[in-house]
Parts: C-alpha cells; structure tokens; sequence
C-alpha cells in the first residue's frame, strides 16, 4: 500500500500573509492518485480536486461546486475561488475565521455552522446544525456528526459534547467524505465503519484532538479507503507516517495521502 507524498509543483495559486507584515508565497503542488476506483465499491468523480489550507483547513472542488471546511488565514487570491458550500466544525479561532469567509462568501453561498453558532448563523444566513441533522444541497449530502474531546486530569474537555459541535459527512457522486474537526477517536465512530471513501484526521495536539497512535486506532474504526492529515503542526505530518505509516499499513487497507499545508491532490480516472 503506497504512501503518497509531495510530488512536482505546477503552479503558484495563493499568497498567505502571515502576522502583519510577513508575506510568504504559497505553492500548490498536484499530486495523482492511482487512476482507478477505490476498492468497496465507490467510485471517484471525474474531478476530485482537494486543498489542503492550513489547520483544519481544507477546499473540496468538482467540475462543478467548491466546498470549504474550516477555511481560514486566506487572502483576496481567493477572491477567484469562490465557495458554494461552507462548513465549519467549531467557533474556535483556528477553525472560524470572519475575515476569510467574507473573502469566499458570495449571494449564493451556502453556510452550514453548528447551531450552538447562534450568533454567527444570524451574521451569515448559515443553517444551524446538530449531530445526525442531514442536509441536501442540489445533489450534494451533508451529514453534521459527533465531534468532542474529553477531560484531561483536572482540565475540562476543549471540545465539550454538550456544546453539540460538528464533523461533517459529505457524500457526491457515491464517494464519501469525513472531516473530524477536532475530535478524539470516539465511540460514534464505529457507526462509520467501511462507509467513508476519505477521511480528514487530525494530527494533534493530543490534548486538543486525536494524536499518534491513536489516529491508527481511529483509521482501525472508520476503515476508510484514504486518509489525509490535517491539523498538524511544523513537520508533523512527516514526523507522524515515519512513526506510525507502518502501523497504517500493517493494520488498516487505507492508504495516507501526506499533503503540507497550500497544496493540492487531484485524484484522476483515466
């Protein structure tokens, strides 16, 4: 089972202005997957674009709609990519960012925010969500799913379940995908196993969020056909598969698709 990792770059899609004065320019790099079907059944769409963004960050593109989740520290470059469809997991800082929605926003986006969001559902006219809520957009199907921590020695969970945060389920053209937001590898979570084509794990911190050995365990639970990594901190995501991409591949029919941050896969049929 291959480990995918960061082939040539095509072309310089975005500017990420960090802080308030440093400018660092962003390389989209595309990478293919193997040029047939997952096995299970599913089948890939035609196009199947995904971005990496930074954090949580991620931008799902067919031939024809644009999905974020959890966007944020965008700049007006994405002012040519417009979304269609926003979801976001949480209200923390690293996952909801006004500035780089209203970068993305047009009359016709849709925004999908936990109910919990009251207040920034009523900013951006996004329909509020719970756990098992299940919306349709054209053909498009958006599940909100179980997304929590839990408390460490005297410290309360970051993530509380009460608060009814979300992951989200997304299925287009028969292909399935899973954005963990931040979240452990809960009980919930065998109620997805063999059904998700691509799942979005995060790396860490192991406080916050799943981390080490324990993503294994989640990928054990889901079975998911991929797998990328997100939430990570400098050089993790390498860190993490030369310690634990073994135990992936020994233990799980999943194959990792290893992005940095501001790059690009693109899964293509021949």
């Amino acid at each position: 089972m291959p480990i995918q990792n960061n082939a040539r770059t095509f072309a310089i899609i975005a500017i990420l202005l960090i802080g308030v004065a440093a400018t660092a320019v962003v390389a989209v790099q595309f990478l293919n997957a193997p040029p047939q079907n997952p096995p299970g059944g599913a089948t890939i769409p035609a196009t199947l674009n995904i971005t990496l963004l930074t954090n949580a960050g991620v931008m799902i593109e067919t031939n024809d709609t644009r999905i974020y989740i959890d966007p944020i520290q965008l700049n007006s470059t994405f002012e040519d990519y417009p979304a269609d469809i926003v979801l976001v997991t949480h209200p923390h800082g690293d996952h909801y960012d006004p500035t780089s929605l209203n970068i993305i926003e047009t009359e016709s986006t849709e925004f999908i925010f936990p109910s919990n969001m009251s207040a920034e559902c009523i900013a951006y006219g996004a329909t509020g969500v719970e756990p098992g809520d299940t919306i349709m957009i054209g053909d498009i199907n958006i599940t909100a799913y179980y997304m929590y921590t839990l408390p460490v020695d005297i410290y309360p969970a970051s993530h509380p379940a009460e608060a009814k945060w979300t992951s989200y389920i997304i299925t287009l053209d028969n292909f399935t995908m899973f954005h963990a937001g931040d979240s452990k590898n809960i009980i919930e979570y065998y109620d997805l196993t063999g059904s998700i084509d691509l799942a979005f794990l995060p790396l860490g911190p192991g406080c916050q969020t799943m981390a080490g050995y324990e993503v294994v365990e989640t990928l054990i639970r889901i079975q998911p056909t991929y797998f990328i990594p997100i939430h990570y901190g400098d050089g993790v995501q390498e860190t993490w598969i030369a310690a634990y991409g073994d135990d992936v591949e020994s233990e799980t029919e999943c194959t990792p698709i290893v992005l940095d941050y501001w790059t690009q896969h693109c899964f293509e049929l021949e």
